[in-house]
């Protein structure tokens, strides 16, 4: 989605609520190569809502993955998601660039729900408007400044700085655009599903036409089979995790009811698109985040939506060395790498 020059790479570090992961790559004139990759888990509760509640451990756990790398670059890209971020796709008149920069303040005013003064703002011209050419698409992206600090403070007490704040769905879209191949008319949906926020972004040609953060994800399978069971978290937890190699009926069952939930979410979202997209009906679903491993996920979202479903493949056209990172490895942990990916493309100085 986002287009940029020649400009210093860095790291992609996904800060999520049950993990930290990390990506590092090289521009080879075009093509990308993954120089590091690690993943490590955050204490629980560190960060609930999308709210960092207790930085000294994030930071902590930050520095040492990076440290565990060896990684010595210290310009980082995160993004975020839910709450945290507003995204608006709105109508305006035709303008430069440079003019929208000085308007968009005004502009977004009636869209941010908060004091204009208290948000961080991006923008980016998507397409003339096709009900009116004097008009244009623009995407308007906002976060409050105390949570974009929270974020600077975290990386600044791991000894990192903080360069690019990007956002889930688009670091997916990212991923996603340089290492699968679809055509230009090709509709697809992105759905990635964290452990506590689905991020769903429906694309045409690099050009994001809806988009919607869901409070719920991998947790949620979970807390339901604590409730359900009646065992620990750490055991419900294992057990999410190993369902594929089990025959535990009841802790199936609770699995089937769990994907149900999350899929009439899906389908009310691209229903909501559908609805509202004159001819762009959407052609195809591609999945990622740790919750689209979960058992039968993928198969139900087939049968309910009626669309073929795959999932993303962060690292199907990264090259890399087999002897320093093992090929049956990377396609494990794939699905949770989309959005370090993503983030790991962007360059200091990106918009």
């Amino acid at each position: 989605m986002f287009l940029f020059k020649k400009k210093k790479e860095v790291i992609g570090i996904d800060v999520g609520s049950s993990s930290v992961k990390l990506v590092q790559l090289k521009d080879n004139k075009g093509s990308f190569q993954l120089l590091n990759i690690g993943i490590i888990a955050l204490p629980q509760e560190a960060i609930v809502d999308n709210s960092l509640m207790d930085s000294a451990s994030i930071a902590a756990t930050i520095k040492n993955l990076v440290s565990s790398l060896g990684v010595k670059s210290k310009d980082v890209a995160c993004s975020i998601s839910g709450n945290s971020v507003i995204i608006r796709k709105i109508v305006l008149p035709t303008m430069p660039q440079e003019e929208l920069e000085d308007q968009i303040t005004w502009e977004a005013e009636q869209y941010i729900p908060f004091d204009i003064n208290d948000v961080n703002m991006d923008f980016q011209i998507l397409s003339p408007d096709s009900h009116d050419p004097s008009k244009m698409n623009v995407l308007l992206v906002a976060s409050k400044k105390d949570i974009i600090n929270d974020y600077v403070a975290v990386f600044n007490e791991a000894g990192l700085h903080l360069c690019v704040v990007d956002v889930d769905s688009f670091s997916v879209q990212n991923a996603f655009e340089i290492n699968h191949d679809v055509s230009a008319d090709a509709i697809v949906s992105l759905i990635n599903i964290g452990a506590s926020v689905m991020n769903i972004n429906v694309v045409k040609d690099g050009i994001t036409l809806f988009t919607r953060d869901v409070q719920m994800g991998g947790n949620l399978y979970t807390e339901e089979i604590q409730k359900q069971l009646g065992i620990s978290g750490h055991d419900a937890e294992s057990g999410k995790m190993l369902a594929n190699e089990t025959n535990n009926k009841p802790l199936l069952d609770v699995l089937i009811k769990v994907n149900e939930t999350l899929i009439q979410e899906i389908r009310r979202s691209l229903d909501f698109y559908n609805s509202t997209a004159s001819d762009d009906r959407i052609t195809s679903i591609y999945v990622s985040g740790g919750g689209s491993k979960v058992y039968k996920l993928i198969e139900m979202i087939t049968e309910k939506t009626g669309l073929p479903v795959e999932t993303i493949n962060p690292f199907a056209k990264l090259k890399y060395n087999e002897k320093d990172f093992d090929p049956e490895y990377l396609q494990e942990i794939g699905p949770l790498m989309a959005v370090p990916v993503g983030l790991a493309i962007r360059r200091v100085g990106d918009k």
